[in-house]
């Protein structure tokens, strides 16, 4: 692809987002557009019409989502399914109609059956129910692959679909209430850590597994698709690897420095107990994750120490 081809990239102020800006900024990508929420309500269709009428870019980049974790999505689910649809149904409409020439929908490993076989293969996508405390947002989510699947047969529009199993990384969502694990425990453990805490607790029972892919690599690995891939079947984004939320805990209160107890709450959900991508279609285009987790939980709890203060919230 060009580098001066002109790339919007929607909701570029979110973890994802930021992420992406760096990453086509690092390879050499010159013409990026991107709009502050305040500037253009995605939910609103006439303000995207008017946007992609007006700038008409030649690849879009969907980043932009209404995201949060097992509270958040139990707490709001009206809001998770009627916002992401409405974002993700302007986006893609108005960017084929406008003449783009290339549309990266980026979805989540949510998508997939709660009891699904591990590691989960993209075919596995609507095989069984789905997990009850995220069902919404996965359903919008699925909606977007559908979505992205039907304007490439009937109008042969170039939109992919990436499904990106667990981010972290700098930027993200600390807030108690509606953060997902990762976060929420490097905020606990610096919080306890401060405090001179003599426990942190921790929801659920710790045994879930979980994969943890660092937001640096899944831009680079989206950048790498919008310039590599064309095909309508989803790609796992993810490293291969997980580990239960006790060794995550650990991992984090060994980073952080926490010397307190770490006590689980059992009578709070789980959720899915396993989810972990198979990415062998990814490797097999080419793409490997680079960052190690406890390499990437340092990073990013050294981001959360430097900007807590206007985070923690």
């Amino acid at each position: 692809m060009n580098k001066d081809a002109k790339i919007y990239v929607a909701g570029h102020r979110g973890l994802v987002g930021s992420a992406l800006v760096r990453s086509l900024e690092r390879q050499g990508y010159t013409h990026i557009l991107t709009r502050t929420r305040e500037a253009l309500d995605l939910t609103d269709h006439a303000e995207v019409k008017r946007f992609f009428e007006t700038e008409r870019p030649e690849i879009v980049l969907d980043a932009a989502a209404k995201v949060g974790g097992i509270r958040a999505n139990d707490t709001y689910p009206a809001d998770f399914i009627r916002d992401n649809l409405l974002i993700q149904t302007h986006l893609i409409d108005c960017a084929y109609r406008s003449g783009a020439k290339k549309f990266v929908f980026l979805g989540s490993s949510c998508i997939y059956p709660k009891h699904a076989p591990q590691p989960l293969k993209e075919d596995y996508l609507l095989t069984g129910p789905l997990e009850p405390t995220n069902e919404w947002y996965a359903v919008a989510k699925i909606a977007g692959i559908k979505l992205c699947q039907a304007y490439r047969r009937q109008y042969g529009f170039d939109a992919i679909a990436l499904m990106p199993t667990n981010l972290y990384g700098p930027g993200d969502n600390f807030s108690l209430e509606n953060s997902h694990v990762l976060p929420a425990l490097i905020r606990k453990f610096h919080d306890a850590k401060v405090a001179w805490a003599k426990s942190v607790t921790v929801w659920g029972t710790g045994t879930p597994r979980r994969e943890f892919l660092h937001v640096d690599d899944l831009a680079d690995a989206a950048v790498f698709l919008m310039e590599t891939y064309s095909d309508e079947a989803i790609i796992n984004i993810g490293v291969g690897e997980d580990l239960s939320i006790r060794e995550l805990a650990e991992m984090i209160r060994k980073v952080v420095g926490f010397e307190g107890d770490l006590v689980f709450d059992p009578q709070k959900p789980d959720g899915t107990p396993r989810k972990l991508l198979d990415v062998s279609r990814l490797h097999a285009l080419g793409w490997r994750a680079r960052i190690n987790l406890e390499e990437g939980i340092r990073a990013t709890h050294e981001w959360y120490q430097s900007n807590c203060h206007r985070v923690a919230r």
